[in-house]
């Protein structure tokens, strides 16, 4: 049995599931839904049958069995079980015209009459996608169709982007026998993040499972650039060299990449190879802003580089303060300050004491003020009577 064939026995249980009584207490049947070329199976059953006779009868009428008898000719219908209580027939490779109300019937008094009916589901042809433009510039819109050809009953079409559900706008179109063409437009503005992103269309039919079809988006975007410093690596000084590489990237990659300075002419000895710059022996005249345009189909972009040449002296990291250097030049000043100290001191207490001289002796006998003074400058010419005591 075929995959297909598995699904529509898997869809008649549960039809069976969802049978219902018809007029007559003891006759029953059931709703069948196949897929168009598969195989059909259509049940009488009888509870409590008192040896009625059961017969089914197609759409017009006409005598499919009677009890385990096929009247009929037509070979597509072929006995699957038959006991007093159930007559059970399968109809293989179901077309169109097979579709319509068949009747159980058992032969009481009056006749009882039971009506299954059958539709045939009718699956889109592979869909077809379609676009308006193959290749979009970014920012633009563009559409999409998608269309489930020649279906019963009418297919569903659905959208997604990646994994970004979609709203379409749909079209039914009625051909003929109840069978319907499905159109969905979707249109959508693009990014270039939209680049390579898969835009699905998944048709939901009763008939079929997980068909869809996608196309990927093709998008054009202008170039994005930026400015790479390959040397030097830390600041720029007087007297170095200055290497500049422009990276741009679009679709369709750029066809163009020129370097210029903003508002000021190029130094004239700068290189310039494809998407490299160089300048050698920089000096604060080569100051200013840089700037790599670059182009494409789509548009141009550029991006800037300030230059700034230090003093070739200037050092571009901050230097490491040695704490331990620090503290051990603190602790040599303190100690240096102590001994001095202590030196100060000693000195101090080693001339501390009490003068007493002889210069003034005689005054205290003297009878008058003159008298005391010329006994004192007396004293002063007769060095060898001076004399000094240092307690």
């Amino acid at each position: 049995m075929s995959a297909v064939e598995e699904r529509s026995e898997i869809e008649l249980v549960v039809n069976v599931r969802d049978g219902h009584l018809v007029q007559g207490q003891n006759l029953v049947t059931n709703n069948v839904s196949v897929v168009e070329g598969e195989t059909a199976i259509i049940s009488c059953r009888v509870k409590n049958n008192d040896d009625s006779v059961i017969q089914l009868l197609n759409p017009n009428r006409q005598t499919i069995y009677f009890r385990d008898v096929r009247p009929l000719k037509d070979s597509r219908f072929q006995l699957v079980n038959f006991s007093d209580n159930e007559l059970l027939v399968s109809l293989s490779n179901v077309s169109l015209s097979d579709e319509g109300r068949y009747v159980c019937q058992l032969y009481t008094d009056p006749p009882q009459e039971a009506y299954a009916d059958i539709t045939v589901l009718v699956p889109p042809g592979n869909p077809i996608l379609e676009s308006r433009e193959e290749i979009v510039s970014e920012g633009n819109e563009t559409e999409i169709t998608c269309t489930a050809m020649g279906s019963k009953p009418a297919s569903t079409i659905k959208w997604m982007k990646g994994d970004q559900p979609l709203q379409g706008e749909a079209t039914v179109e009625e051909l003929y026998d109840r069978m319907f063409t499905v159109t969905s437009r979707l249109r959508l503005t693009v990014s270039k993040e939209d680049d390579g992103v898969a835009v699905i269309c998944i048709i939901d039919h009763p008939a079929v499972k997980d068909f869809q079809a996608q196309k990927y988006l093709e998008v054009q975007y202008k170039p994005e650039v930026q400015i790479v410093v390959e040397f030097p690596e830390g600041l720029t000084r007087e007297g170095e060299n200055l290497e500049l590489t422009c990276k741009a990237k679009g679709k369709p990659q750029p066809h163009q990449i020129n370097w210029l300075k903003v508002d000021d002419d190029f130094p004239s000895h700068a290189v310039i190879t494809g998407s490299d710059l160089f300048i050698e022996n920089l000096n604060k005249s080569y100051n200013g802003t840089y700037r790599c345009v670059a182009s494409n189909l789509v548009g141009e972009a550029y991006d800037d580089y300030i230059l700034y040449v230090y003093d070739s002296r200037a050092d571009g990291a901050p230097q490491k303060i040695d704490h331990a250097v620090i503290g051990g030049i603190v602790a040599v000043v303190v100690f240096a300050m102590l001994c001095l100290l202590i030196v100060l001191g000693r000195y101090f207490a080693r001339h501390k004491g009490t003068y007493f001289t002889h210069e003034a002796k005689g005054a205290d006998d003297a009878a008058d003020a003159d008298t005391a003074i010329i006994n004192a400058e007396g004293g002063h010419n007769n060095s060898d009577d001076k004399k000094e005591y240092y307690i």
